[in-house]
């Protein structure tokens, strides 16, 4: 992989690693507005935010996956081993890291590795 093809997924990397942060913050601010109005709740109302407390703390934590992910693929950019799959060291696809510029593993490995996770 030549350098400027490094710089195209680095760009795009950073750019969603911006996108994540910016949602988490959006969340994390109006769950703070939300507790901090005081507002008297009815039991819907407090099985609604309820749930959706629920949804947005799964929603962070695959958020929180995906920044790792994220990462993890800058790391490789930096250390010169980026597109190279992680589990048999062969070069991963360039449709697969357009489509998915974090991931860890090419093809095989990764329907592999989710077979055995199964």
């Amino acid at each position: 992989m030549n350098k400027k093809e490094k710089e195209k997924y680095k760009k795009r990397l950073l750019e969603k690693k911006q996108e994540i942060v910016d949602v988490l913050s959006e969340v994390y601010n109006e769950t703070i507005e939300a507790e901090n109005a005081g507002i008297v709740m009815d039991m819907a109302d407090k099985a609604e935010s309820s749930y959706t407390k629920e949804f947005l703390l799964n929603l962070s934590d695959t958020e929180r996956k995906q920044l790792q992910l994220i990462d993890a693929a800058l790391d490789r950019i930096e250390k010169c081993n980026y597109g190279i799959c992680q589990a048999c060291q062969v070069q991963i696809g360039k449709k697969r890291l357009d489509a998915v510029p974090w991931a860890p593993n090419c093809i095989d490995c990764q329907q592999k590795a989710e077979e055995e996770s199964a």
